[in-house]
């Protein structure tokens, strides 16, 4: 009797069973649906798909032309603010396009509500009015605040009285009659700084001096 030995198939079942296997597992780690892991190759947790191609525009298209008759706007220049404070936060300077701004804090130029200007504030005022003369402007604002407390008619007072005291100053530094001068005191109008804290109010009591700058 001849017995006749068929090839065993277990090796291919084996095979298949283990990708199966290696499927799940892939799909459980990256959390893939069947159908998501017949799409291709999975993308890593956290990496973004790339965003898709943008579209092809006409440059012929007469939605993107103007209407007959109508112009561009003439080009501006953005206004931009540069601030540059020293590192007490004695001095601010702000220069944007048109303007330039010094903010001096009253503590450096004024004894504790008072109007009359130290060494040291007249050779900070001495600086300025050096800035003044390099951007020849002829116009200047001498601007006075101070912080909340005290009633709002002393505060208006004094910030109009050490307003007029760095104007003095400027005035002796330039010695120039086509200078005109703008100065007054707002007091606690206009703060920049929080009024409920110390150093809020001590930048808020301040005298602040402007003047265009030269257009180049």
């Amino acid at each position: 009797m001849t017995i006749t030995r068929h090839p065993t198939r277990t090796a291919p079942r084996l095979t298949l069973t283990l990708a199966a296997a290696t499927l799940m597992v892939a799909m459980n780690v990256y959390g893939m649906t069947p159908a998501q892991a017949d799409d291709g190759p999975s993308v890593p947790p956290g990496t973004e798909a790339s965003a898709p191609a943008p579209e092809k525009v006409d440059p012929n298209d007469p939605d993107l032309k103007l209407p007959e008759g109508a112009t561009l706007a003439t080009p501006k220049v953005l206004d931009i603010k540069q601030v540059v404070e020293d590192q007490s936060g004695d001095e601010r300077r702000e220069d944007t396009n048109a303007d330039v701004k010094f903010a001096l804090q009253a503590e450096v130029l004024f004894g504790k509500d008072s109007a009359k200007l130290s060494a040291e504030a007249k050779a900070r005022i001495s600086a300025i009015a050096e800035e003044i003369k390099t951007q020849n402007a002829t116009k200047i604002r001498v601007f006075g605040f101070t912080d909340n407390l005290g009633s709002s008619a002393h505060g208006d007072v004094l910030s109009k009285q050490r307003a007029d005291a760095v104007q003095n100053v400027l005035d002796q530094e330039l010695n120039d009659s086509n200078v005109t001068y703008e100065v007054r005191g707002y007091g606690e109008q206009y703060p920049i700084a929080d009024n409920s804290t110390e150093s809020g109010r001590k930048k808020n009591r301040r005298v602040e001096v402007s003047f265009p700058r030269t257009e180049s």
